[in-house]
Order: C-alpha cells, then sequence, then structure tokens
C-alpha cells in the first residue's frame, strides 16, 4: 500500500480553517498533533467509505428520481385544479395513489374518504346526513383546499360553494365541495389530463336550460305546438 504524507505544512493547514476558526490561526498553527502512518492509513480508508456511500446514495436517488417520474407527473396535474398546492396534490397521491382501477368509479373513492353523506333513514325518513368517519389524512387535506378553491371568485367550485350554502349552510358546502375536488382528481388521475374548470356560470346556464325545457313542456301538455327550432340544445 502506497504511503499518503498528505499536508503536514502547519500555516497550510491553518489556512484550511472555515468559519470562525478562520480568526484562531495562531492556535491553530500551534496545535501539532502526532499522526503515525498507521493513522494516515486509516483516515485515507475512512475516506474511501465515505466517497463509497457518497456515490452509492447518488445512484439511489438517481434510481428512485427515474421510479417516481410518472408519479410525480400525475401529482402536477392535480395542481392545475384550484386550491389544490404542491403539498396537497402530494398528500392524495400518497394516500389514493394514481392507479385508479382500484376504485370501480369516483363515487367508491368519495365514500373510502368519507366525503358522502351517510345513508341513515328510518320509515322513510332520513335521520342524519352526516359523513361517517375516516381515518385518511386525504378527508382533512381536500377540505383544507377547498376553502382555498372557494375563494377563486371565477371558479366552478366557488359557485357550488355558494349555491348548497344558502340551503344547508357552509360546513355541509364545503363538504361538498370537497367531495367534487376528489371526484375530479379521480377523473384526472385515470385520464392523465388537467383540470377543466366548469366556470362560475356553470349553475346558471344549466338552471336556464332546465326551465326552458320544463316550460316547453308545459306548452306541450297545454296542446300548444312548438317548433323544433326552438328546443334548448
Amino acid at each position: 500500500m502506497p504511503s499518503w504524507p498528505g499536508e503536514t505544512d502547519p500555516t497550510r493547514l491553518a489556512a484550511l480553517a472555515q468559519g470562525t476558526a478562520r480568526n484562531k490561526a495562531a492556535e491553530l498553527r500551534e496545535a501539532r498533533g502526532r499522526i503515525t502512518e498507521h493513522h494516515r492509513t486509516m483516515l485515507r480508508l475512512h475516506l474511501q467509505v465515505v466517497d463509497a456511500l457518497q456515490r452509492t446514495l447518488a445512484e439511489l436517488d438517481a434510481a428512485v428520481g427515474k421510479a417516481l417520474a410518472p408519479i410525480q407527473q400525475r401529482a402536477r396535474l392535480l395542481t392545475t385544479m384550484p386550491g389544490v398546492s404542491d403539498l396537497t396534490a402530494s398528500v392524495v397521491v400518497a394516500q389514493i395513489g394514481v392507479d385508479m382501477s382500484r376504485f370501480p368509479c369516483a363515487g367508491h373513492l368519495v365514500s373510502w374518504a368519507g366525503l358522502c353523506p351517510r345513508s341513515d333513514e328510518s320509515a322513510g325518513r332520513r335521520r342524519s346526513t352526516r359523513t361517517r368517519k375516516s381515518g385518511t389524512w386525504i378527508n382533512t387535506t381536500l377540505v383544507t383546499a377547498a376553502w382555498a378553491a372557494v375563494r377563486v371568485k371565477t371558479s366552478y367550485l366557488r359557485a357550488q360553494f355558494l349555491r348548497i350554502k344558502a340551503r344547508r349552510g357552509a360546513k355541509k358546502a364545503i363538504l361538498a365541495v370537497a367531495a367534487s375536488m376528489l371526484t375530479a382528481a379521480f377523473h384526472m388521475l385515470r385520464d392523465g389530463t388537467e383540470y377543466n374548470d366548469l366556470g362560475s356560470e356553470h349553475f346558471d346556464r344549466q338552471d336556464k336550460s332546465k326551465t326552458i325545457r320544463r316550460l316547453l313542456k308545459r306548452l306541450q301538455d297545454l296542446g300548444c305546438n312548438v317548433p323544433e327550432m326552438v328546443h334548448p340544445a
């Protein structure tokens, strides 16, 4: 094994000091230790082990990064939804994965996450609409994201929140928004598509179409001949 003398000059060694140790150059020059050839050999071997471990970590990081690339790509899709940050997307993907074939439909996923009302009826009367308890972090994460999403004034999610809030209160409305966000996430992860916002006027358009169809049917029931051209699309 070849000899490895290294640096022995006290002045040069003191010049390698970093941080506050630079202010103690004189003390460092006087701090002469006794290093034998055995010590130098052991130091060289330890440094070789450190270098090998660093190379191994670099290879592992590269392999893990390559394996996680498809998952990270799907997680980035979720950030196109209002209220979904990088952290929220990471939590959602960590909880449900990116393979949506595990869930027969979006409704099963929403039920698993504890974001749908319970079916609690007796003698035809609904006794409770509270959501069931869920042990997953995705429930809390999505409710937090929903509060952020409803602040986007031009979004469908805000329109949905205001519509339900007027009838059933803010708590049930925000749970409904969280369920809608998870439903959208199901389709986005399954199909690999970005979020498509229906817009804040979606319900207005929907209500208008329903009203037109209802009035046209009423006219037909009264015996009026309604031309095809006035039927809504």
